[in-house]
């Protein structure tokens, strides 16, 4: 796959999909500028090059409709104080108005486009739509791994009007650790596996089997496995409908000699309130939890059976959070496996995606670990093997 360092693009217009979907807090102020962050070497790369660069990117779903909630004005506020130069922001991303003033750039500018999701058209891959952004680039760079696996106007249409098409420093690094690093890991690599649901991780568990040679699961997923094995789960979060998927793993591990690893015991409670983020009376419990109780966390066995795991690792993927990290009295697992993560300085460390990055920041050691993708589904895609249309369009 060709990158922005095998092409010469000094004096032309580059259109650039980031992917800035940002959380904003309740002023309208970016509360959290990590996305932007990991886009600035390929900004950067360009405005060294003498490009004139044009940045696009959606936030949030404003479903096809101009929503100033979702626009990416505080955006270019913020990107402008990371670059320490003027970014113009632009109040469309189509339209002859734009055209003029994208034609209008120097080189080593930088403009943003409004949100490309205020158009419908944008999500339907719309080719009309695809050919209105064309107009304002001579050539296409993606740097948006997050939406990569959307076949969307600005993230696939758009190359088929546009030359050379090439990837961003970004997609280069997430494609290194999220590819070559799980294809040929250093051994011994363990998967972490958490989140809420099986249904959402049983095609990567399954591509992953033929790898790995540990995988651990945790979160409320670990239900179902343990449900299926006999073991009583109380009021856990649990997909019954999954038992035999989660059979079929356990099988599958066993055949390929892999060691598959589930919670030998639970922090439990009686009572969750997401929204307030509270829970009630909390137990530890071992492998069975009784009725009325629900699991909310691996309990202090686990973390130091998963702990020990991980130190032994040269290679360690994480995907998903080991229980409902955002409540103080269910994040002790989570954090604990993320400083037992980061205190391996041996092993590549690498974590995918979603609630994971959410986690591993909050842990405070996300500057211990080796890579932190930016994709959620389109991590999970492309560790399942899936081809992602944003990167089956770039020039190999």
């Amino acid at each position: 796959m060709k990158t922005i360092r095998d092409v010469n693009l000094e004096g032309k217009r580059v259109f650039v999909r980031v992917d800035f979907n940002v959380p904003l807090d309740e002023h309208g102020q970016v509360s959290d500028m990590t996305r932007i962050t990991a886009a600035l070497p390929t900004i950067n790369y360009l405005i060294q090059q003498k490009a004139k660069i044009i940045l696009a990117s959606h936030l949030g779903r404003p479903d096809g409709t101009k929503n100033e909630k979702y626009s990416l004005a505080p955006v270019a506020k913020g990107l402008s104080e990371l670059l320490k130069q003027p970014v113009l922001f632009l109040t469309d991303c189509i339209g002859e108005k734009i055209i003029s003033t994208v034609n209008k750039l120097a080189n080593s500018e930088v403009a943003l486009l409004e949100n490309v999701r205020f158009y419908a058209e944008e999500t339907d891959n719309d080719e009309k739509f695809s050919q209105e952004l064309a107009k304002l680039a001579d050539a296409y760079v993606n740097d948006a791994f997050g939406t990569a696996h959307r076949a969307h106007s600005s993230t696939a249409g758009i190359a088929k009007f546009l030359s050379p098409c090439v990837a961003g420093f970004l997609i280069e690094r997430e494609l290194e650790f999220l590819g070559k690093k799980t294809a040929n890991p250093e051994h011994p690599f363990t998967v972490i596996l958490g989140g809420a649901k099986v249904s959402d991780k049983i095609s990567v568990i399954d591509a992953l089997l033929d790898k790995a040679d540990n995988m651990i699961i945790g979160g409320a997923m670990a239900y179902t496995f343990l449900l299926a094995q006999g073991h009583k789960i109380g009021n856990s979060l649990v997909e019954s409908d999954k038992i035999d998927t989660a059979l079929a793993a356990i099988k599958k591990a066993k055949e390929k000699n892999v060691q598959l690893v589930f919670p030998v015991d639970s922090v439990a409670t009686d009572h969750i309130d997401f929204a307030n983020r509270t829970v009630g009376t909390t137990q530890i419990f071992g492998l069975d939890i009784p009725d009325g109780m629900s699991g909310i966390d691996i309990g202090p066995k686990s973390v130091e059976q998963f702990s020990e795991i991980v130190r032994q690792s040269k290679t360690i993927l994480l995907n998903g959070p080991m229980g409902i990290f955002e409540i103080k009295e269910s994040a002790k697992g989570t954090f604990a496996i993320a400083e037992a993560i980061a205190q391996n300085r041996e092993a590549i460390s690498i974590i995918g995606g979603g609630d994971s990055v959410k986690a591993i920041n909050k842990s405070g050691h996300s500057e211990d670990v080796t890579f932190i993708s930016t994709g959620g589904g389109a991590s999970l895609e492309f560790l399942e093997g899936k081809t992602l249309p944003g990167i089956a369009v770039l020039d190999q």
